[in-house]
């Protein structure tokens, strides 16, 4: 499902870095939006005050404080782990395992495909802003963080870094990231659990117009142990877009072609249409227990991020 734009009106396929309706990338992140970051990161301090960094943790067993498990004991195993106790009670030697923290992994999906070039500023501006700030707050907080932006595939990659002051590079790298291709979240999905191996925190920031659907994609996630972070952000026009009469609509990711005359009518049938995808994006991520954000590009984007903080969908 892409949004269906004027013939006129929409980037050539795959040629969405010299569409000027995606405008210069180069003002996104200025001196005011750092400012906005830094007023993010301490608004989360104080919601999550206390509990913070002793829930934002993984764990595996190893070598901490808090007992996990107990094992036969091996040779070369640390005989200072050996439960004596069991061992004079069961006649067994059995290690004692505990569980050892572990940083938490962030990986920040950017939807950078020619449908998210739609709006106003484009959706695409949105969407980096968003992912910029999750990821300063994860910098911030010492949890390592990487970011994909993608299309049909997987366009680049920023490896996992930590430290607020790896958030230049961010910037640097998201204004020069390429762009384009046709949304497919089921390959995209594969390509990244192929590459990425240690689980963590996958959010995925998306109008999620893949015409494959999104289930492939987000079970693919899940089947291999990671948890997807769902935000759908989406202009205006395309939930009721403004137009009427007899137009030549062409799929910008796809650039088929189709004749209509467009009715009152047929907006409202599109509308409920547009409506009822997203809805069943949503109750699929209910179902599955996946936090899930939808918004609007109007909305400024520290609003969402304030919304997720106190949903405690993030932070946690």
């Amino acid at each position: 499902m892409a949004l269906l734009a004027r013939k006129d009106d929409r980037p050539q396929p795959g040629a969405l870095s010299r569409d000027p309706r995606v405008g210069d990338r180069s003002g996104l992140f200025d001196d005011r939006f750092l400012k906005t970051l830094e007023h993010l990161h301490m608004v989360s301090r104080k919601v999550f005050a206390g509990n913070l960094r002793a829930e934002r943790r993984t764990r595996k067993v190893g070598s901490g404080i808090e007992f996990a498990d107990h094992r036969t004991y091996s040779r070369g195993d640390d005989f200072r782990y050996i439960d004596w106790n069991l061992y004079g009670r069961l006649d067994k030697l059995l290690l004692r395992l505990f569980e050892e923290e572990e940083d938490l992994h962030i990986y920040i999906l950017i939807d950078c495909s020619d449908s998210m070039a739609i709006g106003t500023p484009p959706k695409m501006h949105y969407a980096m802003k968003v992912g910029a700030a999750l990821t300063y707050v994860g910098l911030a907080n010492l949890d390592r963080v990487a970011i994909m932006p993608f299309g049909d595939r997987l366009l680049g990659r920023l490896p996992p870094s930590r430290g607020k002051n790896r958030i230049f590079r961010v910037f640097d790298f998201l204004r020069t990231c390429p762009l384009g291709g046709q949304t497919d979240l089921g390959e995209i999905a594969k390509q990244f659990v192929t590459q990425n191996k240690r689980r963590g925190l996958v959010v995925v920031i998306s109008d999620f117009y893949d015409p494959a659907g999104f289930e492939a994609g987000l079970n693919t996630l899940r089947y291999h142990k990671f948890e997807p972070f769902v935000l759908q952000c989406y202009d205006l026009r395309e939930a009721e877009p403004e137009l009427h009469g007899d137009l030549s609509l062409v799929d910008c990711e796809t650039g088929d072609t189709r004749e209509v005359t467009v009715s009152r009518s047929l907006l409202e049938a599109y509308s409920k249409e547009h409506e009822r995808y997203c809805k069943e994006l949503e109750e699929f991520c209910t179902k599955k227990a996946l936090p899930f954000f939808r918004t609007h590009t109007a909305i400024p984007f520290e609003e969402l991020i304030l919304r997720i903080f106190r949903s405690g969908g993030f932070l946690r």
